[in-house]
């Protein structure tokens, strides 16, 4: 049984949420914070509290669940898709390289000399396309050279997260509830057999040699004496860890960037005094949410929330990106404000299954934003150039141009 939808809801197509959700999502927030929208096939939380009450839900309400989208992109079992006993597993083998302590150890010798390589390409030449050339390489190559993929490029890196994300978004359902575009998913795949093809040597070698890199670890670690994790165990985690995880710190770090520059008085401040960069960062992840609406609750049971029906077994779709703007929490959301008071937000999810990368994630772009800074402390935005944003699922500037004197 599905919930009745108004006609508005009904009408709302994937085109227009990648290009622009925010005057859908606040018109949900205002008027439906849970319901169905056909166009995905499944139900959407938009407000903070509901996703809040959903995604923290602890009494067997509501189990962590992929999307349909997300579940063909990455196999089975993914740590998102995974509860009980096989997600604590799955975290257990994912989450000791991310604690606070053990990224403080390593984080500023890995993040650091790869975001002074890169700047070095371009400082001297007094302009530059900081998403192509600066966030997403800094990003991909932190996380590619922790996981043990130095000999795999920053550019193939960076297109396999693109290819994922056409795959883990190309989410719209057709009237019968199948993919409305199943060519959709042709990228993902092509993008899955190449990293087989790359990693299936460094895990035979890792097997006999292990090191020190992530995906070592999550080969050897908690294993019994002599024995490795499967393969098929770990490919669907590390599809989602080269989709989620390799663009958070790129897009955050290009948010950060972009929603400074609307506010250039704020923009020199934070230049002038890099401490403030931590919170200019939390402003930009609820601003412009990397990841805006891509991970999902099931309900394992019959239930009515908010006067709405969902019968067990309801996808429900947590939009963070909506949540963050909940006008509840925030005056003016859709501005950047510095200033603003700081209230916790929902930018790398909740519950069980937030994000185990948060820290490494924040640290990378806090990096980042450092050593921009410091080579290049007169940076504005080009105004040439818009800056357009793109993606309901993960969202953030197509492109960023800037500008200085050299």
């Amino acid at each position: 049984m599905i919930t009745t939808t108004p006609n508005w809801i009904a009408d709302i197509t994937m085109e227009e949420l990648e290009r622009n959700p925010y005057p859908y999502y606040e018109r949900l927030r205002a008027e439906a914070p849970l319901a169905y929208v056909p166009a995905l096939g499944c139900h959407v939380a938009s407000t903070k509290e509901m996703c809040r009450h959903i995604a923290g839900a602890n009494d067997g309400d509501f189990e962590g669940v992929i999307a349909p989208a997300g579940r063909r992109t990455f196999g089975e079992p993914a740590v998102l898709d995974a509860n009980g006993k096989q997600h604590d597993e799955l975290r257990a083998m994912v989450d000791p390289g991310l604690q606070p302590s053990e990224v403080d150890r390593y984080v500023d010798g890995l993040a650091r000399p790869i975001a002074r390589h890169y700047l070095e390409q371009f400082d001297d030449d007094g302009h530059a396309d900081l998403v192509a050339q600066y966030c997403e390489p800094v990003s991909v190559r932190s996380l590619g050279d922790l996981m043990g993929l130095r000999s795999v490029s920053s550019d193939k890196l960076r297109e396999w997260f693109r290819k994922l994300n056409v795959s883990f978004t190309n989410a719209g359902v057709d009237d019968d509830g199948d993919f409305a575009n199943p060519e959709g998913f042709v990228p993902g795949d092509e993008a899955k057999a190449e990293i087989r093809e790359v990693l299936d040597p460094l895990l035979d070698e890792w097997t006999v040699e292990p090191d020190d890199s992530a995906l070592s670890h999550w080969l050897h670690d908690g294993m019994p004496e002599g024995q490795v994790r499967d393969r098929e165990t770990l490919y669907p985690n590390v599809f989602v860890y080269l989709l989620g995880a390799m663009q958070e710190p790129g897009h955050a770090m290009a948010s950060t960037i972009a929603g400074l520059s609307t506010r250039p008085d704020q923009l020199e401040r934070v230049i002038d005094d890099p401490s403030l960069i931590r919170r200019a960062i939390t402003e930009a992840v609820r601003w412009t949410s990397p990841i805006w609406s891509a991970t999902a609750r099931r309900s394992t049971k019959d239930m009515t929330i908010g006067g709405v029906e969902l019968p067990a077994g309801s996808v429900v779709m947590m939009s963070y990106g909506s949540a963050n703007h909940d006008e509840n929490d925030h005056d003016d959301p859709s501005r950047y404000d510095l200033d603003r008071t700081p209230v916790p937000n929902l930018a790398f999810g909740a519950g069980k299954h937030a994000c185990a990368g948060t820290y490494f994630a924040t640290e990378v772009v806090r990096i980042g934003l450092e050593e921009l800074f410091e080579a290049i402390p007169n940076l504005e935005r080009d105004t040439a150039h818009e800056t357009d944003y793109w993606g309901w699922g993960f969202r953030s500037p197509l492109e960023l141009h800037a500008t200085w004197e050299v």
